[in-house]
């Protein structure tokens, strides 16, 4: 699974600071955080017909993240949202786009790890390409990563960082292995998600996915939990092995990225019939009539 270049978006504008700007002109300082050290925050979102779906909650989870990592200075949602508008509206995007949102704590006066050195605020970016869901419906391949994801006592998962070296190694590692992405275990061997989404299996009836304690809150996964209950859908949050990922009858991915994504292996074991389940057809076809249906108009 690799993403390519849409033409669409070689003329892109890129919001920096309010700043709109063309994607080959645009940069931030060597002395921003993000630079110097990943000290960052970001959210992806996601436009249907000139709406963002869920945009709240992404908003409000970025809050959450930049004040758990003791940001001085965090734009309000009302900011934040006139930014994206803005550069939807220069790029002329009303469908079929993703959003890349991220702020970082701002340039440092000199070079060095002390968030006391941040002395002019955050830096706001707001990057928006055409670009559709990124997996194919036909059905993924996962290979189990060596590299495990942090509990909360080593770096808490529901601070939604810019450091993704973790994520980036799991990655190599899927791709050296043929794969589409790479299955992450916590460190006691339990499923935490992907290296970019989260994970779900289904056994008979039930739909299953992964405590949030090595994996971040994820919007697209509150959704679906949200419309197992509406739905009357039997389901649960636990910790998964292994084994249950190989002997499910069904498994699928969720972000907002992809969407909801079926799996049909996984360290070359077969998931169920190879096919994507019936399961995951409905909650993929749930999932599709709130984004048709619902979000914050931005265009």
């Amino acid at each position: 699974m690799l993403q390519r270049f849409d033409p669409r978006n070689a003329n892109l504008l890129v919001n920096i600071n309010g700043r709109l700007v063309h994607r080959n002109e645009a940069g931030i300082s060597p002395f921003d955080s993000a630079v110097q050290g990943g000290d960052a925050v970001w959210e992806g979102l996601r436009v249907y017909d000139g709406r963002i779906f869920r945009l709240r909650e992404h908003l409000a989870r970025l809050r959450s993240s930049a004040k758990a990592l003791a940001f001085a200075e965090i734009p309000s949602f009302e900011t934040m949202i006139e930014e994206i508008r803005r550069t939807l509206e220069a790029n002329s995007m009303r469908d079929g786009v993703h959003i890349r949102l991220t702020l970082t704590r701002g340039e440092k006066v000199t070079s060095g790890m002390d968030p006391r050195l941040n002395q002019s605020g955050p830096t706001l970016i707001v990057l928006a390409e055409f670009k559709p869901p990124v997996y194919g419906r036909s059905g993924l391949s996962l290979v189990t990563s060596s590299v495990r994801r942090f509990p909360p006592d080593c770096l808490d998962p529901k601070i939604h960082h810019c450091n993704l070296i973790q994520s980036i190694l799991a990655k190599i590692e899927a791709n050296h292995a043929g794969a589409d992405d790479a299955l992450m275990l916590d460190r006691q061997g339990f499923v935490a998600e992907t290296n970019a989404t989260h994970v779900f299996i289904v056994t008979g009836d039930v739909v299953e996915t992964s405590r949030d304690v090595a994996c971040p809150e994820g919007i697209t996964r509150s959704v679906v939990l949200e419309l197992c209950r509406r739905e009357g859908i039997r389901h649960a949050e636990r910790d998964l092995t292994l084994t249950e990922v190989y002997r499910a009858d069904e498994m699928f991915c969720t972000g907002t990225m992809g969407e909801l994504a079926a799996v049909t292996a996984v360290d070359g074991r077969t998931i169920g019939t190879g096919e994507v389940g019936a399961m995951t057809r409905r909650l993929s076809e749930l999932f599709s009539g709130l984004t048709a249906t619902e979000g914050e108009s931005v265009v």
